[in-house]
């Protein structure tokens, strides 16, 4: 994990999706656990706020939309996203994963859903 969380930061555009991509996707890791926050969420909130490109910013909301329902800080990011990204595609996806979306609402973690 050490290696793919060292390349978000790589210069080509393809190898920060890629890497994006893996540590988001939990088919793609198999068994093998996934990072914590404390060890990708810093990486990706700073690639979806000020990435060049798009395609990189739009994984990176599939990584710190997969902490939304547990740290602040991706819930602001991804409302910032959402608010301010100059892609339109990326503001939309921001907003799926936002709080209210529909990624997010589909993610809910059981303990966390409501019943009436």
């Amino acid at each position: 994990m050490d290696e793919l969380i060292t390349m978000v930061d790589d210069p080509d555009a393809r190898v920060r999706v890629s890497a994006f991509h893996a540590l988001a996707c939990d088919r793609c890791k198999g068994d093998t656990c996934a990072p914590g926050a404390d060890r990708v969420l810093g990486p990706a909130v700073r690639h979806l706020a000020s990435d060049p490109d798009p395609h990189v910013r739009s994984m990176a909301v599939e990584l710190v939309g997969k902490f939304a329902h547990t740290d602040d800080r991706a819930v602001a990011a991804l409302r910032t996203s959402q608010a301010q990204d100059p892609s339109p595609a990326v503001r939309k996806k921001a907003g799926r994963y936002a709080p209210g979306g529909t990624v997010y609402e589909r993610t809910v973690p059981r303990s966390r859903v409501r019943t009436a």
